[in-house]
């Protein structure tokens, strides 16, 4: 693993980073709470004029932003290199006007981790879906997410001997 990917596996600099991230400052997105160990990340998102769609509440697509990445980079910590994760869909349906400071909780378990291991061992696709409530400082649903993750264990590199092996057999 490089220097640079161990410093980004570290919440702190990963916090650090989300929430210096152009579209992410762009829009107020902040990541309250990263809980990597626990398998929690909390994001949170203040009404702006720079989120403020015609009508003056939340943009829809602000409100999606500050969920995308979540579960994707949840699992690409708890799985680790020899796997491929990757967003493959999502959907928002939107409950009620977000007029304050909006939150999302994203939370996966050490044992939908294990399933995962267990399901891509073959190298086989897997896919899995989740779901996530966005609401406001009450506890009233703005917004309910849902995204479907791809994942895949990957096939071992060939190395020095064996690529050897391969290309004189060319």
């Amino acid at each position: 693993m490089s220097l640079l990917r161990k410093i980004q596996s570290l919440p702190l600099i990963s916090k650090f980073m989300l929430n210096h991230y152009a579209p992410y400052r762009g829009a107020g997105i902040e990541v309250d709470e990263m809980d990597l160990a626990n398998y929690h990340i909390r994001v949170k998102m203040p009404l702006t004029r720079k989120n403020r769609n015609v009508v003056g509440v939340h943009f829809g697509g602000s409100l999606y932003s500050m969920v995308d990445p979540f579960y994707m980079l949840l699992l690409m910590h708890h799985l680790g290199p020899k796997y491929i994760v990757w967003d493959r869909a999502a959907s928002i349906q939107f409950l009620a006007p977000g007029r304050g400071t909006v939150y999302a909780d994203i939370r996966i378990d050490a044992e939908e981790v294990q399933t995962i291991i267990e399901l891509a061992a073959n190298h086989a696709p897997v896919y899995r879906n989740y779901s996530l409530n966005i609401v406001d400082e009450s506890g009233v649903r703005i917004a309910e997410v849902q995204k479907t993750v791809y994942i895949r264990r990957k096939h071992a590199k060939a190395t020095g001997l064996f690529k050897k092996f391969q290309q004189d057999r060319s």
